[in-house]
């Protein structure tokens, strides 16, 4: 029992202690929110007191801030100022100097241009704008006068021997000595290139195309384009026209052509060809890559630029061709229009990459309807050919029945129409559709060949001799069909045309035999010899005939040595140049009259010469005859001694 109340003592000792530690901690838990409601009082009061510092004090930073950002734009605006202080000095020196540190200078002008027409809230920024527009137009101004200065001296004629060794050795002049060779060749490897054969020539030296370039650069900046244009043209255009003066170019008009002999005329034509290929393939191109590099970026103005300075250049060369294709047509200008058509040709595509921008299409335009003109003129001079050789009215006559200088000359003529096969062709395809240019080119052959035989048929018919008619027409036409054979008009005209005509031949030599030799050939016949008399008086009858039959046989004999005296005499002065015909046609005569002689002679010479003087009547053995006849056609004088 004990024990237990003095454990219930012991638990309530306890509880009071409990009792008393709460109470003491509300105690110090109410003092403490009065504490804390106090300082929140006093904080409320403090940051209502510390409100204008804190202002002051944002003020003062913010002051601070706009000082800072005022001094740092000063200092922009200062080294604005510097940097166009040092770019006005570098102006004022001038570019010639140092054009690098010149041009520097002007991109500096532009950047503080730039700069302060950005800040017209600075009270000075138009001033120094003006200012700084003022010194960059006197720069310019002074760029100009250093472009054209520069430009000008390095923009010289080049000499003729300088173009020639840019052309491939089959083209140059061959007049050049071995030392010359050397020297140029030296020059070559200091400042040439070579494509396809030609070599670059540098018309203004490498190094100074890039200051060239970044001069061209600022005008077009500056806008001054148009001056520009002006001094770059009035400086090369001039420097081409005298390179090629240098060569030997002329503007020539149609009557300056016409006046002139022809021998001169081919030889300047001659030159002309030589002209234009220098011209295109060095002169120009060498000009198109001083405008590529000099104004590159800028394709208009590069356009506009080789225009301007090549159009008088290009009109110089162009006004020859065109006094040729214009002036008065004749029949050996024709070679020389397909020349100058084939040069033509060759530079097409040339002339339609170097000139082939927009700004040159009169330049293109011209050059190409030189060229269409050139192919007209020579088809006209065909058909005049064609005309003249039908209607050659040479009264001339060859003497001798010999080939005559008509058919020499147009033989000659179409033996050289072969040689610009592949031209003609070109040219027929300029105004023909169909394609068929090799057709057309035998058409036009067979014409002119027709043409000549009917003139040779007039012609012939000048000689009194009908035996001289065919040996003339024989020569002539054999003179055809040899030259046929031997050419390339052999494969247009075809086997055909040759047989058809050598069988013409064959026919008028024996048309010659028939005219020249039947008259002589009754003297040899034994008709009519005992028709009279009634004596027989062959030979082999114990030279019984009757007087009138040894007669009639001496009248034979002497009328034969008349005829063939006079038939050689005559005909040794006749001439078949051809020595193959000339051998045959002796031959076939040979084989007709010595026969014939021969059996005449054995028949009736014991008559003669059983008789008084038979050396009167039988003057020539039938080798002496042999031999005479080696001596017809050879064209000689009659003052000739007989061989």
């Amino acid at each position: 029992m004990v024990v237990a109340v003095s454990g219930m003592d012991s638990l309530g000792e306890r509880a009071a202690k409990m009792k008393e530690a709460l109470q003491k901690s509300q105690t110090i838990t109410d003092n403490v929110v009065t504490i804390l409601g106090s300082f929140d009082s006093r904080l409320s009061v403090l940051e209502t007191a510390m409100r204008p510092t804190q202002i002051r004090t944002h003020a003062i930073r913010k002051a601070h801030e706009n000082i800072d950002k005022t001094l740092k734009a000063a200092e922009v605006i200062l080294t604005q100022f510097d940097a166009s202080r040092q770019a006005e000095a570098k102006i004022l020196k001038g570019p010639h100097e140092d054009l690098e540190s010149y041009l520097e200078a002007i991109d500096q002008l532009r950047s503080n241009i730039r700069f302060f027409s950005g800040n017209k809230g600075f009270k000075s920024s138009d001033a120094v704008i003006n200012n700084a527009n003022t010194l960059l137009s006197k720069a310019i101004s002074k760029l100009e006068d250093e472009f054209k200065q520069l430009l000008a001296l390095y923009s010289k004629p080049v000499e003729p021997d300088r173009l020639f060794e840019c052309l491939p050795e089959s083209m140059r002049p061959s007049l050049e000595s071995p030392g010359n060779h050397k020297h140029h060749n030296s020059e070559h490897q200091n400042g040439t290139s070579e494509t396809g054969g030609f070599k670059h020539l540098p018309l203004i030296p490498p190094r100074v195309l890039p200051l060239l370039h970044d001069l061209a650069i600022q005008m077009v900046q500056a806008g001054n384009q148009q001056q520009l244009l002006r001094i770059y043209r009035d400086t090369r255009s001039s420097v081409l026209e005298e390179s090629l003066r240098k060569l030997g170019v002329e503007k020539l008009s149609k009557e300056d052509v016409q006046k002139m002999q022809w021998e001169v005329l081919e030889a300047k034509i001659g030159n002309w060809i030589h002209f234009m290929r220098i011209a295109v393939k060095v002169l120009f191109v060498g000009e198109r890559r001083v405008c590529d590099q000099i104004f590159e970026g800028h394709d208009a103005l590069l356009d506009q630029c080789f225009a301007e300075c090549t159009a008088t250049s290009v009109s110089m060369l162009l006004s020859f061709g065109d006094a040729i294709a214009r002036s008065k047509r004749s029949p050996e200008k024709l070679f020389v229009l397909l020349d100058m058509y084939e040069i033509m040709r060759e530079l097409h595509s040339e002339v339609e990459a170097v000139f082939g921008s927009k700004a040159c299409n009169e330049i293109r335009e011209s050059t190409f309807g030189l060229t269409k003109r050139l192919a007209q003129t020579a088809q006209e001079t065909f058909g005049d050919f064609e005309e003249a050789v039908e209607k050659d009215a040479t009264k001339t006559a060859v003497l001798d029945g010999t080939v005559h200088p008509l058919t020499s000359y147009v033989i000659n003529y179409v033996k050289f129409l072969f040689d610009y096969q592949s031209t003609l062709k070109q040219l027929f395809q300029e105004f023909e559709s169909s394609g068929e240019t090799t057709s057309q080119l035998a058409t036009v052959t067979m014409r002119i060949m027709q043409a000549l035989q009917t003139n040779l048929d007039g012609k012939s018919k000048q000689y009194r001799d009908p035996a001289l008619t065919h040996l003339f027409l024989m020569n002539n036409i054999h003179y055809m069909v040899r030259s046929v054979r031997r050419s390339e008009a052999k494969d247009l005209l075809g086997d055909d045309w040759v047989q058809r005509h050598r069988r013409v031949v064959q026919q008028h030599a024996n048309q010659y035999k028939r005219n020249a030799w039947a008259k002589i050939l009754q003297c040899l016949s034994t008709q009519g010899l005992t028709s009279s008399g009634g004596g027989s008086g062959v030979p082999g009858e114990g030279g019984s005939g009757s007087g009138a039959s040894r007669g009639l046989i001496k009248d034979r004999f002497k009328t034969f040595n008349v005829q063939f005296e006079e038939l050689h005499q005559k005909q040794s002065q006749w001439t078949v140049p051809d020595t193959e015909l000339r051998e045959s046609l002796r031959l076939a005569v040979a084989e007709v009259l010595l026969p014939a002689y021969r059996s005449f002679l054995k028949r009736y010479g014991p008559l003669v010469e059983s008789g008084k003087n038979p050396q009167k009547y039988i003057r020539y053995t039938a080798e002496d005859l042999e031999r005479m006849l080696a001596e017809f056609f050879e064209g000689k004088t009659l003052n000739e001694p007989r061989r």
